[in-house]
């Protein structure tokens, strides 16, 4: 199989021909290459969303008879992702049998707990609610995807029309149904009374497409989006606007970044009254366009129409009524300008939930908006993670881009709110989430760590991050800061250059944090240098240097955090890496002693002024810290060296044995305090931890 490669406009044709030919003895694992190029375009399904299938012939291991078996994407999986681990694998026959034995409407989800019995490959993910969608289809590859295009004719007025319109004969049209095992009868249904389609459009849901390979099957799905999307644009070009044209101009692109970064904090608070959240913020130009537009006030209370973007998106979103020029910067009161909106909101979702639950629904979740819109600035959206809040984002994009469409053909219909209740609190969606696992110390929580591009600072922002934390690195050397936040998985640590020294540099790194993750609630300050010199060698420029960088860096990261965190309402941590120094006086070391112990009361002044509005601050004390720390490169060690009467090299062993436990300390050490501090001793502040294998004359009592 050698295929042309194909041209699109409105789709990415990702198909490689080597990668392909590769795998072509392995039908499996060209299944899982068609889903993972498929999932790479936003444009055709978000990620998490849609389904793929394919259908071999194997060895039953219990009568070596040849079988047929489909393997299909599991439960919670990704199809831009997907892989061996993430598919389950069903005897098809098995699976069709259940037909004898379905009982109705009623018995959708005792069905789901039958696919167990279909397992062909034991070690199978759980088997999706999508599972008899293809299951009872007879070809070989399946492809169901959600596509902006195709669910913007598939939300459309009149959609089984425009269907027609645009495929003719070669397409099936299904009204809206929820996924389940009579959907997937009446595609099987839909399928036998139209022999030959190409493929079918389920109402206000999705696009399904087939062949009996895994290439024809994926130029398939391609060919059936770009027509709807050919079909889409034509109509936008005959109306000439989208979206009823512009209410409203946005505001310079530095101007809403601006803003956003203001805002955050303060929104993340509101919307962090149940639950802690992470914070995303987007202003492209697809959503501009929609959050300027007349139609905004009619279209955003519909809600959105597929149910993969409404279970991450929440069924509507908040528009801020806020103007884009406002002054933000009183934020008592901004805040008294959000709170009664927050309040509706939370209102508005209750009374949803009390008109539209069942005996059986689960609990009420969250009544916090997800997607929040500032016309004339931007979208933003919060959620557990920074994962969830940016694919949360995202579908609303898909969702803005349907309406477009809808609204470009026809008219846009949403589901009606009991449909989407029913998917949204449905019992298999929440045996799903009791699924998930447990989540971390920090998870819910962001970073702010200084000095984070090597050394002590990096190891922090490890250990921190591991345990669940957003980190937002931070130092002088950009270079370090690139490798540095390259060593995390996405959407895990973004970074900004920052001298601490200069308080408008500290203002647009804690900018760039809230802009990035919603706002801060962990302040690490861990960026440092360290002189050794006896008095009179100590110069007027090593005693202002340190100075600034322990001391006057600390009152800045302390002075500008304290305004994010006082705008969330949640409280917070400020650490300071202060040293052994500060306590036990030595010789040679008379700058560097005064700023440590400058820090470590500078924090305990700190804490008595803010333990009463919930924000922690507290000390880690290191000493000796000599593998890898930046610090005791260079003419620090040498100095230490020479005070002690030793070679550089024999450091570490020196400082180990000086200790009471005769224990070398690491970086990994030093973050390990600070872990304790924010995740353990949430009721500890003005403290002191010493991490320095025990050093009696450096005893705090």
């Amino acid at each position: 199989m050698n295929p042309t490669v194909k041209e699109f406009k409105y789709v990415d044709y990702l198909w490689d021909n080597k990668k392909a030919e590769a795998l072509k003895d392995d039908q499996v694992a060209l299944f899982l290459y068609r889903s993972n190029i498929l999932g790479a375009d936003l444009r055709i399904t978000n990620y998490g969303g849609g389904n793929t299938s394919c259908k071999t012939i194997e060895k039953d291991p219990l009568t070596n008879e040849e079988v047929e078996v489909m393997w299909i994407k599991g439960s919670g999986g990704d199809i831009g992702t997907l892989t061996r681990s993430g598919i389950a694998g069903l005897y098809t026959e098995r699976l069709r049998n259940l037909k004898d034995v379905y009982g109705g409407l009623e018995d959708e989800d005792r069905m789901v707990g039958l696919f167990n019995h279909c397992i062909y490959d034991l070690d199978s993910r759980a088997p999706s609610i999508d599972t008899p969608l293809h299951g009872l289809l007879p070809f070989a590859h399946i492809d169901h995807l959600h596509p902006d295009a195709l669910i913007a004719v598939a939300a459309a007025e009149d959609s089984e029309k425009v269907t027609k319109e645009i495929w003719g004969d070669t397409m099936g049209w299904v009204p809206w149904q929820r996924p389940g095992f009579d959907l997937g009868l009446q595609l099987e249904k839909c399928l036998a009374e139209n022999p030959g389609i190409r493929g079918i459009v389920l109402g206000s849901h999705g696009l399904f497409t087939w062949a009996d390979n895994s290439y024809d099957c994926y130029i398939n799905s391609l060919e059936v989006i770009e027509m709807a999307s050919e079909y889409i644009e034509k109509k936008i070009a005959e109306k000439g606007s989208v979206f009823g044209g512009q209410k409203i101009e946005s505001l310079a692109k530095q101007e809403r970044l601006d803003k956003a970064a203001e805002l955050m904090p303060l929104l993340r608070g509101l919307c962090s009254s149940e639950n802690r959240m992470i914070g995303h913020f987007t202003d492209a130009d697809v959503v501009l366009e929609f959050i300027n537009s007349n139609d905004l006030a009619r279209l955003a209370p519909m809600g959105t129409s597929c149910p993969d973007h409404f279970l991450r998106t929440k069924i509507q979103p908040l528009v801020l009524t806020l103007n884009a020029n406002e002054d933000l910067s009183d934020s008592a009161a901004v805040l008294a300008k959000l709170e009664p909106a927050f309040e509706a909101y939370r209102n508005e979702y209750q009374a949803y939930y009390d008109t539209c639950k069942k005996a059986n629904s689960p609990a009420v979740r969250d009544a916090n908006p997800v997607i929040i819109i500032y016309p004339g600035v931007g979208m933003f959206s919060f959620a557990k993670n920074k994962q969830t809040t940016r694919v949360a984002s995202e579908f609303y994009v898909n969702a803005i881009n349907v309406m477009r469409g809808a609204e470009a053909i026809t008219s846009y219909t949403s589901l009606p709110r009991q449909e989407a209740f029913d998917i949204e609190y449905w019992l298999l969606e929440e045996a799903k989430l009791s699924r998930m696992p447990k989540e971390k110390p920090l998870s819910r929580k962001v970073a702010f760590v200084t000095g984070a591009g090597g050394g002590i600072g990096k190891a922090i922002a490890d250990k921190l991050a591991e345990e669940g934390a957003n980190v937002f690195l931070t130092d002088i050397a950009e270079d370090r800061l690139k490798e540095a936040v390259a060593t995390y998985p996405a959407d895990t640590a973004a970074y900004a250059v920052c001298d601490v020294t200069d308080s408008n540099s500290v203002v647009e790194a804690y900018k760039a944090a809230s802009l990035e993750f919603g706002g801060v609630d962990i302040i690490v300050h861990s960026a440092g240098l360290a002189i050794s010199k006896p008095l009179v060698e100590t110069t007027d420029a090593d005693w202002d240097i340190l100075q600034k960088v322990l001391v006057k860096g600390q009152f800045e990261l302390a002075k500008q955090a304290v305004g994010v965190l006082r705008k969330q309402n949640l409280g917070g941590d400020f650490i300071s890496i202060a040293s052994k120094n500060g306590l036990v006086a030595g010789p040679n070391n008379v700058a560097y002693g005064t700023s440590k112990a400058a820090q470590q009361h500078m924090a305990r002044l700190l804490a008595a002024e803010l333990g009463p509005e919930k924000i922690r601050v507290n000390t880690v004390n290191p000493d000796g810290v000599i593998v890898g720390s930046k610090i005791w490169e260079g003419a620090w060690a040498e100095g230490r060296a020479k005070a002690y009467g030793i070679k550089v090299e024999e450091l570490p062993a020196h400082y180990a044995k000086r200790n009471l436990m005769n224990e070398i300390i690491y970086p990994a050490d030093i973050a390990n305090g600070v872990f304790a501090l924010v995740a353990i001793l949430d009721k500890s502040t003005g403290n002191i931890i010493n991490v320095d294998g025990g050093m009696a004359n450096a005893f705090v009592r």
